[in-house]
Formats: structure tokens, sequence, C-alpha cells
């Protein structure tokens, strides 16, 4: 007697097909299938696209993990292509706008229109910017030292002028030389006296020699 194997169910438009991993119990197996980026994504495109009809949240999960592993083996081409259309796409709203904002009869609607065609553009502009990033990528710079300090600094980097510790030595000589040269042309110490503890030139001043009030 041969036993008839049940045709497994195909999942509906509306749910996804659950594996669990070795060892994995059910409740980590839809925690970790919920929070994965390409179901989170399906389930928003789902919502989105309602004007194709009942999209099928299984596909489209599908679809968004074939494009996701393009991108890691480092194929942009879905990329490109999705920056070039999403701008020409933002230059048709700043149009419509702006034709919107000129035939505008109310000042308020003008200014509201403009605000919005200029944010637009704006993004436009930023997707364009992404887009030739992503096409030429910038030189990688490296910043050979970083010196930070609250108030004012000098920063001596020797390892940017050659010979720095020789030119140094020879700067240090040469203010020696100087100083020796030029020693005693400011500096005159005079004839050596005994110290004492006092100092007529600063005794007080006696009667006989204050001097005369005029205002009497």
């Amino acid at each position: 007697m041969s036993t008839k194997r049940k045709p497994s169910k195909k999942p509906g438009p509306n749910q996804l097909a659950v594996v669990p991993k070795p060892g994995e119990d059910s409740v980590a197996t839809l925690s970790r299938t919920v929070l994965h980026p390409t179901t989170q994504a399906a389930v928003t495109l789902k919502e989105y696209g309602r004007l194709y009809g009942e999209l099928d949240l299984g596909g489209l999960r599908n679809e968004l993990s074939e494009q996701t592993r393009a991108i890691s083996t480092g194929d942009l081409q879905r990329a490109e292509a999705m920056l070039a259309t999403q701008a020409h796409t933002l230059d048709a709203i700043f149009n419509n706008l702006a034709q919107r904002a000129v035939n505008a009869e109310y000042m308020d609607n003008l200014d509201r229109y403009l605000k919005l065609a200029l944010r637009a553009q704006s993004q436009c502009r930023a997707t364009w910017e992404v887009l030739a990033t992503v096409k030429h990528p910038p030189l990688m710079g490296y910043v050979r030292q970083a010196n930070i300090a609250n108030g004012p600094q000098q920063v001596n980097n020797a390892s940017t002028v050659p010979n720095s510790a020789s030119r140094a030595g020879e700067d240090r000589a040469l203010q020696n030389e100087l100083l020796e040269e030029k020693d005693g042309e400011r500096l005159d110490p005079g004839a050596a006296c005994t110290p004492s503890r006092t100092d007529p030139a600063v005794a007080p001043v006696g009667e006989g020699d204050r001097a005369e009030d005029r205002g009497r």
C-alpha cells in the first residue's frame, strides 16, 4: 500500500516562508525573519505598490535579497540606475511645483509652492552628487598628525622639516655667539660697592627741606 505525500501548501501573497536554522526554535526564527531588512522593505513596498495589484510578499523579499547580494559583490548598476531615475523624478516634481507657483492666485500659495519646489530641487542636486560619488569615489586622505588644544599652541613637526635637529643646534649656537659679542654693550655693572643697611638718598626729609606751601 503506497502512501500519498501531501503537497506542500504554497504561501499566499501575504505570507512568507520561514526556514529555521538548526537548533533554532520557532520564536527565534520568526523574530529573525521579521527583523531582516529585506522583510521590512518587502512589507513597505507591498503597501506602496497597490497600484500594481496584489504583490507577492515572498517574491518581493526574494528580489530584494538578490539586489543586496549584487551590492555585496560590488555590482552597483542597479544602485546607479535607481539614483539616476530618482534624480529625474525629483526634477519633474520641481518643475510641477514651480509651474503651480507661477499660476498661484494668492501669495501664501505662491510661497508654499516655491518652498516645496526648491526643496525638490535641492534633493535632486543631492541625488546627482551621490551618484557622482558612487561613480568616481574620492581619494582617501591620510592625516599625519592631529594637534588639539584649548588655547594657543605652537607645533613643530620635526618629520616635516629635513635636518630640523641640526638646524635647531645651529640656531642656538648663533644666538650664543650674538650674546657673547654684544654682551657688554647694554649691561654695565659699574664699580663694586659695599652693601649698607642705610641709604642717604632715601633718608627722611627734614623740616627745613620741605617745599614751601604756596597756598598760605
